[in-house]
């Protein structure tokens, strides 16, 4: 079997649903549109499906490359494909844009048929369960009865959970991958401050900035930069940066002085430049309510009850936003109502991110798992 061979060049689909959609929200859309790419094929059973669910910036180019453009690579690439952790010589993988991005599913960007206008703020608020009943939809249309697995990190990886309880007979295995069962009031308050970088900016015009023709780009930016340094480690940092100088000297004034101040900028430009503030505000707010528990007066245990998948959970040690302690917590009410779950807890430097990274020890984790699972 060829080993760590990318699934080459991909096209995007694109999938309409005419159907209304009812949010959790009490909104409703009365139409939308998802993108999704799907890489090996799907076997006559229709049994080898996985869903790979992305992350906060993350979007349905999982793997391969557009036409030859080797800078066009999916955020997942180094997992999925011939011979790699994700084996699409076994399995046929799709991954999906969610409702309400900014990479060609319906959201704030599209036409809202009842005005003719971009949709800009008027766009309702969706949640992670909100995004696994569209998913569940598109299973539908690709004849998908039940996922042999569903997988993802971060913000993915709440979607995995959130398919065990709303779906535990169309889900035979869950991949929770740095990941939460709830925000801590820590984390919902970086995603305020975030919010308000973008919300306070001169061009945001109250979310209807697209139709002046303008970005919300400083508070992008900013929102982008206070992310980022959440998502790295101290001791990352530290060995990436440093306290370098980026003149090798210092020149006492505001401009970049140090190396780390040069790559947060780096960052919040590039993220700027492609990524929809609308968009931004509305997942993270899907971050912050996510709360299985919620309607069980809090009980976590009882949330899970309804799941009938196995699990595979992971957590990184330096990782201090979505910390190994809040893995555990999905671990013991899995435990609790006596599933099937494979915990890792990794060594990894690299903070939150890590989730994204070739590292060999959590392949090797992930493939052993993946290997096992029946397709």
């Amino acid at each position: 079997m060829s080993k760590n061979l990318s699934v080459g060049s991909v096209t995007p689909q694109r999938a309409h649903f005419a159907s209304p959609l009812l949010l959790k929200s009490g909104a409703s859309l009365p139409a939308f549109d998802l993108v999704y790419e799907t890489y090996g094929e799907l076997n006559a059973a229709r049994s080898n499906a996985v869903l790979v669910c992305h992350a906060l910036s993350g979007s349905h180019h999982v793997a391969g490359v557009y036409g030859d453009d080797p800078k066009t690579l999916g955020w997942w690439d180094n997992l999925v494909g011939p011979g790699k952790p994700l084996d699409t010589n076994k399995f046929f993988v799709v991954g999906v844009n969610n409702l309400g991005g900014c990479h060609g599913s319906t959201g704030p960007l599209s036409t809202n048929p009842l005005t003719g206008r971009r949709y800009g703020a008027d766009f309702p608020l969706v949640t992670v369960e909100d995004w696994v009943t569209a998913q569940a939809r598109l299973a539908d249309l690709l004849g998908i009865d039940a996922w042999a697995a569903v997988i993802g990190g971060s913000l993915g990886g709440m979607q995995a959970l959130a398919w065990s309880i709303q779906f535990p007979e169309r889900i035979r295995h869950a991949l929770v991958i740095a990941s939460a069962p709830k925000l801590s009031a820590q984390n919902i308050a970086f995603n305020e401050v975030a919010r308000q970088a973008i919300l306070s900016d001169p061009d945001f015009h109250a979310g209807h900035y697209a139709e002046r023709g303008v970005v919300p780009v400083s508070g992008l930016r900013l929102a982008r930069m206070i992310g980022h340094i959440t998502y790295l480690s101290d001791d990352q940092m530290g060995e990436k940066f440093g306290r370098q100088l980026r003149h090798g000297e210092r020149r006492f004034n505001y401009d970049v002085e140090f190396e780390v101040e040069s790559y947060l900028r780096y960052q919040g430009d590039k993220f700027a430049g492609f990524f929809d503030a609308n968009t931004y505000l509305m997942m993270t707010r899907a971050l912050d309510y996510f709360d299985p528990a919620y309607d069980f007066d809090g009980s976590l245990d009882a949330a899970l009850a309804r799941a009938r998948a196995n699990f595979f959970v992971a957590s990184f040690s330096t990782d201090w936003r979505f910390s190994p302690a809040r893995s555990r917590e999905i671990v013991e009410a899995l435990l609790h109502n006596r599933r099937r779950v494979a915990y890792a807890e990794i060594d990894c430097a690299a903070g939150h991110d890590s989730f994204l990274l070739d590292d060999p020890h959590y392949h090797a984790l992930l493939r052993a798992y993946l290997e096992n699972i029946e397709a």
